[in-house]
């Protein structure tokens, strides 16, 4: 087996995971080979590489979970990869109403070959936080980054660490008291991996190893608590530099988002 089959293959032995302990307001409903997330700033839909239904039957699965959060007033994110089965499960989401947003790439790597210290420029640090004002702080910073409302981190990122502190790492990059970056590392016990998530610098910080150096410090954290394997959805501009240390590309992820405001 390849390395890229082999990581492949752990990856989708990871898939649908639901935490033991989830945050406070959430709850994981599993159906099948799909398993549907309430209580987040928007429903969410993740399921096996296998979706387990075709034709007709997945149609009726579709509309059912988007009628679901429909009757809920919410909008839901059905996470694809570009390896699942049924191979139309994009063109059915489509037609059930549901947009793509922007395609990420899946990465995998080691996490003893990603670890190392942190390098950061002068004048900049980097800190664990734990605290809500920290938390505003980080959703100012990605609002800003991504010319969108990110207010919805803030009580995400407290739910979590509320609920399983020891299961979620938030770290921001400070300079001259501003945060500058932020990234979170996520525990999935029971298994060998752990995500890194959340990645944002500021547009003036970036090419100065930012993002590097949460990569390592998280990498560090993770290999403490024994993880082989970090995943990511890197995002074109991240998947350069994560390919650079180490990591495989071993498939492709699109959220599919249906809105209330859409046509049933």
């Amino acid at each position: 087996m390849t390395t890229h089959d082999a990581l492949l293959a752990a990856y989708d032995a990871l898939r649908p995971w639901v935490p033991a302990d989830p945050p406070s307001g959430l709850s994981y409903e599993r159906r099948g080979s799909v398993v549907r997330v309430v209580g987040q700033h928007r429903g969410f839909i993740d399921t096996a590489r296998n979706v387990g239904a075709q034709g007709e039957a997945l149609d009726s699965l579709i509309t059912e979970q988007r009628d679901f959060f429909a009757q809920r007033g919410e909008a839901v994110e059905w996470k694809t990869r570009g390896h699942d089965e049924p191979l139309d499960l994009p063109e059915r989401l489509l037609a059930a109403g549901f947009v793509p947003e922007e395609r990420e790439t899946v990465v995998i790597g080691l996490a003893e070959q990603m670890a190392a210290e942190p390098v950061l420029p002068d004048g900049v640090t980097l800190r664990q936080v734990h605290e809500s004002s920290d938390f505003a702080r980080i959703a100012a910073m990605k609002s800003e980054v991504w010319d969108d409302d990110f207010s919805w981190v803030t009580q995400d990122l407290q739910s979590r660490v509320q609920a399983a502190p020891d299961e979620i790492v938030v770290l921001v990059a400070e300079a001259d008291g501003r945060v500058i970056s932020a990234a979170w590392l996520v525990f999935n016990p029971g298994t060998d991996f752990a995500g890194l998530w959340g990645g944002s610098t500021v547009r003036a910080w970036r090419g100065h190893g930012i993002y590097r150096a949460l990569v390592a410090r998280r990498a560090q954290l993770a290999c403490a608590r024994g993880v082989r394997y970090l995943q990511v959805a890197a995002s074109d501009d991240s998947k350069p530099i994560l390919l650079k240390l180490g990591f495989h590309a071993v498939t492709t992820t699109t959220p599919y988002v249906w809105t209330p405001s859409t046509t049933v």
